[in-house]
């Protein structure tokens, strides 16, 4: 028997230490039409990319616990799993020198619906 898979959602991982952030990530993901994964931190985030391989997006906070900010865990996705998209999110607005791999994007805090589904999309694909 021959699986379909073109119909099983992308899975988006999400890795955010603040609850309510992290669930309305959540609905964003879910509101695109993927699939969410969650992670409070790096650590957590890794552990989860190592145990699967069905995930094609990542968006991280930039600050978060931990021995890595996700401006590392961006970098350490890429190096490791470079076909997965990395979006990076802060409410620090003033980086001017943010240095983020390939395949990554930045959107500010707060995170507009539309905006992030619309990133979601561009880069892995409609649901």
């Amino acid at each position: 028997m021959v699986l379909d898979h073109s119909c099983v959602p992308a899975v988006v991982l999400i890795v955010e230490d603040e609850m309510v952030l992290r669930m309305r990530a959540v609905d964003m993901v879910e509101d695109a039409g993927y699939t969410p994964l969650e992670a409070l931190d790096a650590a957590e985030a890794v552990a989860i990319l190592e145990s699967r391989s069905d995930v094609v997006l990542m968006c991280t906070d930039i600050q978060m616990p931990g021995q890595m900010d996700g401006v590392g865990l961006a970098h350490a996705v890429h190096d490791r799993w470079p076909t997965i998209g990395i979006i990076v999110v802060s409410g620090q607005l003033d980086l001017p020198h943010l240095d983020l791999p390939p395949r990554s994007r930045f959107l500010g805090k707060p995170l507009n619906a539309g905006e992030v589904i619309a990133e979601m999309r561009d880069m892995i694909g409609y649901a």
